[in-house]
Formats: structure tokens, sequence, C-alpha cells
């Protein structure tokens, strides 16, 4: 099968990129045979008839071979996973070399972002929405964050929501503590954490005091568990969601560590609801260096955000990253999430690339930078470890990254809204999380500061533009940066957090 070659491997192995292709016949030659042979793969061989145009082309704009290249080593192994892959590759190059129709470019190869496209198609999701929609009824509070969360990215005010959100928000609301997917469903912490999202992003009085903070707290200590870690649910799964989830909730609004004594994970030392949440994110590094769900299980992107996210809110991340997790090999298995020739980023091993991990992965690597950096100062340049040439600002590769954001995941199409990758149906989910990504890759993040060495230290970033060299999309195209640990705007996470401040206890 191919190798999903890293972007920082790729370019290790350009000198050697002729012997190795030379006695490896093209992926778009051996489907046109296979379709000969076998029914089924007339549509690979359709798809890929056109893959040797894309590598033998002089190029008429500043774009890199890696980007524009079928990957330099290639397994004669042939899978259904491989098959996947080659065609995914095939689907982006035509967008990656800049041939499509009726779309500008401009000289990086890089089309404009379509921003009014995007905040259309946003807003329609804050709309009635459409029957089919219905299957997405138990997601009612992400789709709020997805839409609200994506359209202040792009730089839109969203205030003019709050009156209807708050009503929608006190509907969903379980007397119990916590947010249901729908009206009367039961409290679940990811629809719940989903809500006082959207709630701090339209932000205001009305929209923080709709949320019942004591019952809240209640409903966390029976999610609690003697594991350290959280249920989604009361009677659910446990895993790495959770322990991010709960630690976001309790910093953004306040709540008090302390544990019930009916909660599961009481005993006689009295542990809080952080007592053994480390712990129980360090079990979960599997032996690839990602993060898993749970101890034991596959590593995730998603997982491994949620991971750092947790232990940043837990403490500085240059203390608590290395306390608790092995960083170098986690930085390995990040870095072989990203991709050539696509530059997007993947969320599995042996997976393909989705846009929505611009987001999971992406931002998984503002978080290690920091956590490598320690606290900084503005006015010098902190960019290079100390005692190192690394650069540990460019760990990965921005440029592919907004390549194929730009490229391949935009719908440039009337509809709007970005998407997975160019055969995929652009959606709301996909948006918020793409446009995420991409403001991470369009700015730095620094620590500039921590309080203290214990539990929940309170850490303050700076993200600022990234100014690349060369800036392959036009200032106008950098969207508004976000919170690195909370993923709502900075703005907005400082005065929820303000508010709340003032108001110890219930």
């Amino acid at each position: 099968m191919p190798i999903k070659t890293s972007l920082a491997r790729a370019r290790k192995r350009t000198t050697n990129k002729g012997k190795a292709m030379t006695s490896i016949t093209s992926p778009a030659q051996r489907y046109a045979q296979d379709a000969r042979d076998d029914p089924v793969n007339e549509d690979i061989a359709s798809t890929m008839a056109n893959a040797e145009a894309y590598t033998s082309r002089e190029p008429q704009m500043m774009i890199p071979d890696i980007f524009k290249s079928w990957p330099p080593i290639q397994d004669t192994l042939e899978t259904q996973t491989s098959r996947l892959q080659n065609i995914t590759i095939n689907e982006c190059l035509p967008f990656l070399c800049a041939e499509q129709n009726n779309v500008q470019h401009n000289q990086y190869g890089v089309p404009r972002l379509d921003r009014g496209r995007h905040i259309k198609f946003l807003r329609k999701h804050l709309e009635k929405l459409p029957a089919r929609y219905v299957s997405l009824d138990a997601s009612r509070p992400w789709i709020f964050y997805w839409a609200l969360n994506g359209l202040s990215i792009l730089g839109e005010d969203v205030s003019c929501y709050r009156d209807d959100l708050v009503e929608t928000a006190r509907s969903m609301q379980n007397p119990t503590g916590g947010f249901g997917g729908g009206i009367g469903h039961e409290s679940h912490l990811a629809c719940t954490y989903g809500m006082v999202l959207a709630l701090s992003v339209v932000g205001g009085e009305a929209a923080y005091e709709v949320i019942d903070r004591r019952a809240l707290w209640k409903w966390l200590c029976a999610l609690k568990q003697p594991d350290g870690g959280f249920q989604m649910a009361v009677g659910g799964e446990v895993d790495i969601r959770g322990a991010y989830c709960a630690a976001i909730l309790v910093t953004l609004l306040n709540l008090p560590l302390d544990l019930s004594p009916d909660s599961p994970a009481w005993t006689d030392d009295r542990p809080n609801l952080f007592t053994g949440l480390a712990d129980f994110v360090r079990r979960c590094q599997s032996f690839e260096g990602g993060i898993s769900a749970q101890p034991g299980g596959e590593a995730h992107g998603a997982y491994a955000f949620c991971a750092l996210g947790c232990l940043a809110i837990l403490g500085a991340p240059h203390r608590t990253f290395p306390r608790y997790l092995d960083v170098s090999r986690l930085i390995s298995w990040l870095s072989s999430r990203q991709y050539a020739p696509e530059g997007g980023l993947g969320g599995r091993t042996n997976k393909l690339i989705d846009g929505c991990y611009s987001h999971w992965v992406g931002c998984c690597w503002p978080l290690i930078e920091a956590s490598l950096a320690g606290p900084s100062k503005l006015m010098f340049d902190v960019n290079r470890a100390k005692n190192s040439d690394v650069d540990i600002h460019n760990l990965y590769s921005r440029e592919g990254l907004i390549r194929y954001i730009l490229c391949c995941a935009q719908d440039q199409t009337k509809r709007g809204g970005m998407r997975d990758k160019p055969s995929k149906m652009s959606d709301a989910y996909h948006t918020c999380y793409v446009l995420s990504g991409l403001s991470s890759a369009q700015h730095v993040t620094r620590l500039l500061s921590s309080d203290g060495e214990g539990m929940m230290t309170h850490s303050e970033y700076d993200v600022s533009p990234h100014r690349g060299s060369p800036q392959i999309y036009a200032e106008e195209d950098r969207v508004n940066p976000t919170d690195p640990v909370y993923f709502i705007p900075e703005g907005k996470r400082k005065q929820v957090m303000s508010y709340f401040l003032s108001k110890p206890g219930f």
C-alpha cells in the first residue's frame, strides 16, 4: 500500500525519489488493468485515469512538488485500505494542483477563503432545519456550538442569537443537572459541554444565568468514578472525553472541586472532582504514543486533543505534559498523522485524511509547543527551544494544512461550508472544526505565565498571527484566533470566567 508519508519524512526522501519509483507501476495504470479484470473496480479506474497528468505537467504556480506528486515510496502489496488511500490522493490532486474550473487561485495555487458563503451556510443551521436533520435531534447543542463558534471564527457577531438560545437551553436542561441532546433527553456530558460553550459564545448575563450550576455540580459528582475518570452519562461509558468535558465545565463555570459524599468516587480520604484525573489521562496513552478513549484502546486524534486539553487545565503544559505523558512518543504519533501530498490530517494509523482533524490533531500542536517552550515574554523570540535548532512553532507543516483546507476542504460551490474531503458534502461539524484548524495554523500560541505549580494552575496564553515565509494566503483570509484550550473566542472565555469568579459558591 502507499506509505502515508508524513511531510517531515517525505522531505528526507527527496534524494531517493527516482530510485524508489523506478520499479513500481503507477496507481492509475494498475487500476486501469484492474478495471478490465474486475467490473467492481471500474469506478476506481475512472477516478484515477488522469493521475499521471498531475505529476507530469510543468509547474505554472509556486506549488511545492510534495503537494502535487504521489508519495515517493509505494508498496506493491495492495489492500482495500491502500486502494481507498490512492483514490483519496487522486481526488485531492486536482484541487492541490489548482486545476478546478471557475476557481481563482493566487500565485501559490491557493484559492481565497469564501467567507461570505461559509457565513451564510452556518447561519442556515440556526434557522428552521429541513426534515432530514431529524437524525441529529439528539445533537442539538452541538449544532448550536458548531454554527455559533464557526461564525465567531469568521468574525461574525452572534449576540443576536442569545435570546433564542437561552430559551432553547432552558427547555433542554434537566433538574438533576446538565443538558440533554434534545428536549426530554437525559443529560449527557458531551451535550452539556456543547451547550455551555454555545452559551459562552453568545455571552451575556442571560446566557450565563440559565445554567443551573448547583445541579450541574451535583450531576458531575455522580459521574465521577473511583478510577479518576468521568462517565459520559449516569450509567454510561468512562472515557477521555469525559475528562476533558468535565475539566472545561468545572473551570469555566467556577464550580466547587469538593465531591459530594454520595458520589461513587467518595472515600474517607475526601477526594475531589479532579482527584486521579491526570493519572486516568496518563493510562490512556497507547503503545503507539497517541491517546486512546480508555486504557488499552486504539490511539485517536480527537482523544489526543481531549487529553492535552485536560492536562493543560490541571496545570501548566510544560509541567503536566512531561509529568503524565511520554511527550516524545506523542509528538512522533502526531507527526505521522499529516500526509503527503494531501497536507491534511488523519485521525488514526492507516486512516484517511479528514478535514475535521484540522482541529482535533492540528490543535494539539499549540499545546505541545507551549509545553516545549514553557512560559515566555513576547519581547523575546521564543520560536526556538533552549539549546536547540528546532523551530518549535513549525513541528508540523502549517503550509500543508492550510493548502488542504483552502484547496480541498472548502466547498466552493454556492452551498458553501467546509467538508471532510472533496467528494463529501459540507456540514456544520466540519465547518466549525476545519475553521478551527485553519485558525490554529494561522496563529502562534505562546504560554505567557502560570500562577503556580499546583492543581488547576491558571495559565495565560498569547495567540498572535503566524507570519509564514512565504505566506500562501491573503491577509484578508486570516480568521479570528481562538482560546487554545477552551476553543471559544479568547475574549468570550475571559468574560464567562470573570463573571463566575465573582460568584463563589452557589
